[in-house]
């Protein structure tokens, strides 16, 4: 069994523990120094410091063994950054930020106890519930398949157990019960996209779709002939080459009053995608188990709405396939037609993901009648060579939801950057053949994507993440060392809670 991390809350005077951990700014001694905390010791601050060449910087951490006067085995004292200056204070992000390092340099130390003192003005219980979500977060990581673990790894068998020391412990524990549902979502939607495609195909992937029925989210599975009877002709398409069946999941919240207009979430679910008959390279072709980051974080987000019990009517519509060479696999030059009657010529079987969310689309609109649709997928390679795996590419056809989409992405830490769409774009994927073709060619990839996207959305006001850069590969920061970050849960929370959701 995995290692675990369990979170606690306690009020201040500090308990006996193995690990105290206090926080200090630059130019500022540490939380307590002068007060209840140090009383007996004798320990010199600015001497210790010195010595440990600690300056209070952000990630900084001054180890002191058998300190004098507390009843701990180790004082840890963490670097907090530069003071806030006119009044103000670390952002949610940077609050996770802070439980991620502390996290990293529990585990490097083999640390299995702990606590934390958060004593100060800033310490409300919000951010301290960004800190504890900021470690769950740290604390994951992706390794059920090795059957060797490194020696200085904390052991499988020890629980790491980390008690906040705050003003109101159960404020804190309100504020840390929410944000966990939305950490949770984040882990779930990570746990999905680091799976390995032999083990994570189609309908395993609707069997863990299924699960949050056990939070109260209605489920709907969609099978082959269900698709085919509602004229799925694009999504279909892109499954004919493989051995596992298509499948579409629904998924279904409703935390709102019943007159309330429904939120829609589109996922992208290519469980694998060697690119078809259009095969791609094998250099990094492994990577493409993750081409179902855009269903994950669907997923993960109506895990989180769950379990936070969101006021709010959400449905999830995932569509799953895997992407296969083989003797009945969909042709370059065949054309398909979608759910909507349009006619669509394939130029490329690896722009297969746009085939697929065309028919999640039209039926998500047709059936639901949603306030709004934001789908997200690795839809393109041309998205991570403009804007690299900082921020997701964001396309829309409503000014207004743009807005909001941007502004929680700010707060939540997943940032978005807009891209046009325009009548220039959308004549780049007309077709001599058909009504439209899948791809436009090389120039403006990301763009033509969504400009084809935007074909089945009609007047449903709309948005489309592009997350093949910020989805999954993405380097390690504080608060995750995984190869899939699970981007997309806590964006989408954020939008939710900030601007839909009933109070």
């Amino acid at each position: 069994m995995p290692q675990q991390i369990v979170i606690k809350t306690a009020a201040l005077p500090v308990p006996a523990t193995a690990t105290l951990v206090l926080y200090a700014a630059e130019a500022e001694a540490p939380q307590g120094a002068s007060g209840q905390l140090w009383g007996a010791t004798e320990l010199d601050w600015a001497k210790a410091s010195t010595a440990g060449s600690f300056k209070g910087k952000q990630g900084q951490v001054l180890d002191i063994v058998a300190p004098k006067g507390i009843e701990a085995q180790r004082l840890l004292v963490l670097g907090s950054g530069k003071p806030a200056e006119d009044g103000a204070t670390p952002s949610a992000t940077q609050w996770a930020d802070r439980g991620g390092s502390l996290v990293g340099k529990l585990l490097g130390l083999r640390v299995t106890e702990a606590a934390v003192v958060l004593d100060g003005p800033e310490a409300t219980p919000q951010n301290v519930a960004e800190l504890a979500a900021g470690m769950m977060l740290r604390h994951y990581k992706f390794d059920k398949y090795k059957t060797r673990k490194k020696d200085a790894e904390t052991p499988e068998s020890e629980t790491l157990t980390v008690t906040l020391l705050v003003a109101d412990p159960a404020a804190a524990d309100a504020a840390i019960a929410d944000r966990r549902a939305v950490a949770e979502g984040t882990l779930l939607a990570r746990e999905l996209v680091n799976e390995p495609a032999n083990v994570l195909g189609t309908e395993e992937f609707a069997v863990r779709a299924s699960e949050l029925a056990g939070l109260g989210v209605e489920i709907e599975v969609l099978d082959e002939p269900a698709m085919a009877e509602l004229g799925m002709g694009a999504l279909l398409a892109v499954s004919k080459g493989s051995v596992r069946p298509p499948r579409m999941v629904i998924m279904q919240w409703k935390g709102g009053a019943a007159e309330d207009a429904t939120l829609a979430f589109i996922g992208k679910g290519v469980v694998f995608d060697t690119g078809g008959i259009s095969i791609k390279p094998a250099a990094s072709m492994e990577d493409m188990k993750g081409d179902m980051a855009g269903a994950a974080a669907v997923t993960g987000l109506m895990h989180a709405l769950a379990a936070r019990k969101a006021k709010v009517n959400a449905i999830g519509v995932i569509g799953l396939v895997e992407n296969m060479p083989d003797g009945n696999a969909t042709r370059p030059g065949d054309i398909v037609t979608a759910m909507s009657g349009t006619t669509i010529e394939v130029i490329n079987t690896d722009a297969e993901g746009r085939l697929v969310l065309a028919d999640a689309l039209w039926y998500t609109q047709q059936r639901f009648k949603p306030k709004f649709m934001i789908d997200l997928a690795t839809l393109t390679g041309a998205v991570l060579v403009a804007l690299g795996q900082d921020h997701a590419g964001l396309f829309s056809n409503d000014n207004e939801l743009a807005a909001k989409l941007a502004a929680a992405g700010t707060a939540s830490g997943e940032k978005v950057w807009r891209l046009p769409l325009g009548p220039a774009y959308d004549k780049m994927i007309e077709s001599r053949f058909a009504d439209i073709k899948n791809t436009g060619g090389r120039h403006a990839g990301s763009i033509t994507a969504a400009q084809f996207l935007k074909r089945f959305v009609n007047d449903v006001p709309w948005a489309h993440l592009d997350i093949a850069g910020a989805g999954m590969g993405t380097n390690a920061n504080e608060i995750n060392v995984s190869w899939a970050p699970g981007f997309g849960v806590a964006l989408l929370d954020r939008l939710v809670r900030d601007n839909y959701e009933a109070r």
